[in-house]
């Protein structure tokens, strides 16, 4: 059911509420069919890596993961925005050796690694961070798989006219039921364009995955791949203490969730059938991760152990430098409707 109101999620310190986020959300079914709304379903957005699971699937209906041997492990790669801990660094460029490639075919740029401790282990012995640090190296290693197995060019594979890019662009508005030839472009955090889309359109592909009956049998098979490889695999498509992981190895296959940038956010539900878009508008994170709690649980997909788990961000600790806690990000009062 549609509700006008936007997401409110409100930061707390003691008696007062300090601050607020707001934010869109959309839950359809693979029709489209509006199952709940909150704020501006029709907005445009930028997905962001929140729409991963639905590049990857090139990496497979192409049959290139087939040709190339690509483990489910690094299918959920595929789909991650790693934290750039050993294990992901590793996995990633044991991919590329056994693909005939190396770091340097990678057009995304190095950043820090998300996760601390792999951040200081490389402060520690002066190295600076590469490409396979970056958190979207597993996508772009699907890319030049992909690019290989096709016959096309690993180079400049960034680039809008490249194949790829034509074949996600095509991906996306094949999923979303949209055209996206004339909506707005811009350019990734690890270089690639990045496509305008309305929020409803992006939930609708996202439902899509979640029940694929509509789909042609190797697309179907692709998105039950990849999902079932997100599942059984959370910690590559995030990394320790991040929400995706923490929220997937506790809902065992209830549900699929994909972080994005700027307070995006992406909920794949095939028990149900359903896909969810969420945007926050300030692009808090911490917002979003909040939102997004909130709305899986009040889908039902959040069981009772899985809430235990998922505590620290149904209601998310506002510490002081201490360690007290001094406050809370939450929902507001009848969010729900």
């Amino acid at each position: 059911m549609g509700n006008n109101n936007p997401l409110i999620v409100e930061v707390t310190r003691g008696d007062m509420i300090e601050s607020r986020h707001r934010g869109d959300c959309v839950v359809v079914d693979r029709t489209g069919a509006v199952v709940h709304a909150w704020g501006d379903g029709e907005r445009q957005i930028y997905p962001r890596s929140a729409i991963k699971p639905l590049q990857a699937l090139a990496l497979v209906e192409t049959g290139a993961a087939d040709a190339y041997r690509i483990s489910d492990a690094e299918l959920a790669l595929a789909a991650a925005s790693h934290s750039a801990t050993q294990g992901h660094v590793d996995a990633v460029a044991g991919w590329l050796e056994r693909v005939g490639l190396a770091e340097s075919d990678l057009e995304c740029a190095g950043h820090d690694p998300m996760h601390r401790d792999a951040d200081k282990a490389l402060i520690r012995v002066d190295q600076t961070p590469g490409p396979l640090h970056n958190n979207c190296s597993g996508k772009h290693a699907g890319f030049l798989t992909t690019a290989l197995h096709m016959g096309e060019p690993t180079k400049g594979y960034l680039a809008a006219s490249h194949p790829v890019q034509q074949r996600l662009l095509a991906i996306l508005s094949d999923m979303g039921g949209v055209d996206l030839s004339g909506t707005p472009r811009g350019v990734d955090g690890c270089g690639i364009p990045v496509i305008g889309m309305p929020l409803a359109a992006m939930a609708v592909a996202l439902a899509r995955m979640a029940d694929p009956q509509d789909l042609d049998i190797r697309r179907a098979e692709a998105a039950r791949r990849i999902l079932a490889a997100m599942v059984n695999h959370p910690n590559m498509v995030a990394g320790p203490g991040r929400f995706d992981t923490i929220a997937m190895t506790a809902g065992r296959g209830a549900f699929v969730i994909k972080t994005g940038a700027e307070g995006v956010y992406a909920g794949i539900l095939p028990g149900l059938g359903l896909g969810v878009a969420l945007k926050i508008d300030d692009g808090a994170k911490r917002a979003a991760e909040v939102a997004m709690a909130a709305v899986l649980k009040h889908l039902g997909v959040v069981d009772g152990e899985a809430e235990t788990a998922l505590k620290d961000f149904l209601c998310a600790p506002i510490l002081n430098a201490a360690g007290v806690r001094v406050g809370d990000i939450r929902m507001a009062d009848g969010w729900a409707g």
